[in-house]
């Protein structure tokens, strides 16, 4: 059997969440000069600038990743044969458990945001894999690194651009505009039921896990009705619902 890397830890996480709304927070820091450090010095380094470490597992390839934590800002750390290879931005959720005194504590929007994230990566990559034929668990690292850059903000790291990374960079730059218009006082207004009932038959629609697909634009119909224009990564789709959030068509944008 295989062992599991980040990517499908993320979707088993995701099983767990069942309401999921917000938008990406933004990490304080990249410390992108530690990459290529070895990972002792790296570690010592992190400490200095007042991170603590905590949870993290085994990757391919003779490769780790730890999260590490300071107030709230929460970041992973991947090494491989002893030198760090990347450093992302993670939500504050990853790094639940780790003692720190100038920490603002978790809550349930935090759970709730990293559950956005957690599916939403872990329906890109399906999605991703099905495009490539199944691509390779390091492509699946790389991929994972480069949308949670783009998802969280961070500089394009080119000095260790792979394939994987551009094209998970701007899958997750594409999920973070989305989450962005979602969360728009506009798409907002239309009634939550709604809402709630597009974004679940636009998953089934485009066979994603639920939680893949946000409103991105609405338009009153008149009597009770409205157009959901549902975004599922980069796909797009119209949904006709009434107020009480009842699905009346679901069609191709």
């Amino acid at each position: 059997m295989r062992a599991q890397t980040p990517s499908a830890v993320l979707l088993a996480a995701a099983v767990a969440l069942t309401t999921l709304s917000g938008a990406p927070v933004q990490a304080q820091s990249n410390n992108y000069d530690l990459i290529g450090a070895r990972a002792s010095s790296a570690d010592s380094e992190l400490r200095n600038r007042g991170y603590v470490s905590g949870n993290g597992g085994e990757g391919r390839n003779n490769s780790r990743y730890v999260y590490w934590r300071r107030g709230d800002d929460c970041i992973q750390v991947l090494t491989r044969d002893g030198r760090v290879n990347s450093i992302v931005p993670a939500h504050i959720n990853y790094c639940r458990g780790i003692s720190d005194s100038s920490s603002s504590g978790n809550n349930t929007a935090a759970a709730v945001v990293a559950g956005v994230a957690i599916v939403g990566l872990a329906a890109a990559i399906a999605a991703h894999n099905r495009h490539h034929d199944d691509a390779d668990r390091n492509h699946d690292d790389e991929y994972s690194r480069g949308y949670q850059a783009g998802l969280y903000g961070s500089d394009y790291d080119d000095r260790h651009e792979t394939e994987g990374y551009h094209e998970g960079y701007l899958a997750g730059e594409s999920e973070a505009s989305n989450r962005r218009h979602a969360n728009s006082r506009w798409v907002r207004g239309a009634p939550t039921a709604a809402q709630e009932a597009c974004s679940r038959r636009a998953d089934d629609f485009q066979n994603r896990p639920y939680g893949s697909s946000v409103p991105v634009g609405v338009r009153d119909l008149g009597r009770g009705e409205y157009e959901l224009t549902m975004a599922t990564g980069a796909y797009r789709s119209r949904c006709v619902v009434s107020a009480s959030g009842e699905v009346r068509a679901m069609n191709p944008y």
